[in-house]
């Protein structure tokens, strides 16, 4: 995740429309970050994030930041959003943008999260597939700037488009490199293997067809408990070297 501050040299608020929608339309980048990093240079929010849903289904869907542009508090990085719960959980859970010049002179002036902080325009819209909502595109400006407007909620829709593909895109480019993955999804959804998977639906298939795999090849429940130990080992390392590596940044 990018936390750099938003460069005023590349803003692009204050340029006439037609020239923020060229710029938007010249962008093919996949990456998240820099998606947020260019919806905040377009509508000058001084932080941009992109919420994910990743754990959960319906009800019980919850989200968390995937990538951000700016100075984001620290606990925002790890926060898990459960649908429903605060601005971006709404916007999850209703599939509506907000639009919100001041919130600590609004209805929503009870869901700010930190009602000292100067950036207290918000605006939120979500990322969908389909018919579903995936996540939500959060950006903050202080309110004494006058942002935002009409026209800044239809480029950060737009960004949420893009967020949305590029999602879509990363998940299928992960399944097409895992056969094993490929194999799994056919036998779940013979018709529509390519299709958008919650990610926890995906988790909860490879698990299962790696457990029946396992059972036709003969090995016994100590061999299976033995192999899912090995999971959880290659997950606990790879967990430790992410911290090492963020305590040292």
């Amino acid at each position: 995740m990018d936390d750099r501050t938003d460069d005023p040299l590349s803003d692009l608020s204050h340029a006439p429309l037609q020239e923020r929608l060229h710029e938007l339309v010249r962008s093919t980048s996949d990456d998240l970050a820099q998606q947020a990093a260019l919806a905040a240079r377009l509508i000058g929010a001084q932080t941009c994030s992109i919420m994910l849903v990743n754990d959960g289904e319906g009800e019980r869907a919850r989200m968390s930041v995937s990538a951000s542009f700016g100075p984001l508090a620290p606990a925002a990085h790890t926060a898990s959003i459960a649908r429903g719960e605060g601005l971006a959980g709404q916007v999850l859970a209703s599939g509506t943008a907000l639009l919100i010049p001041d919130i600590a002179d609004s209805p929503y002036a009870h869901l700010a999260r930190r009602p000292d902080d100067p950036r207290r325009a918000v605006l939120l819209v979500p990322i969908r597939l389909g018919e579903r909502v995936v996540g939500t595109v959060n950006a903050s400006c202080s309110s004494g700037k006058g942002c935002f407007g009409r026209d800044d909620l239809g480029l950060l829709e737009a960004v949420a488009l893009l967020a949305g593909k590029a999602v879509q895109v990363r998940q299928l480019q992960g399944i097409l490199a895992s056969r094993f993955a490929q194999l799994a999804l056919l036998q779940a959804a013979p018709d529509s293997p390519a299709g958008y998977q919650q990610p926890d639906r995906i988790a909860r298939l490879l698990a299962r067809s790696f457990y029946r795999e396992m059972a036709k090849a003969g090995f016994g429940t100590g061999q299976v408990v033995q192999a899912a130990s090995e999971i959880i080992a290659q997950l606990n390392a790879s967990l430790a070297r992410h911290g090492r590596r963020a305590a040292e940044k």
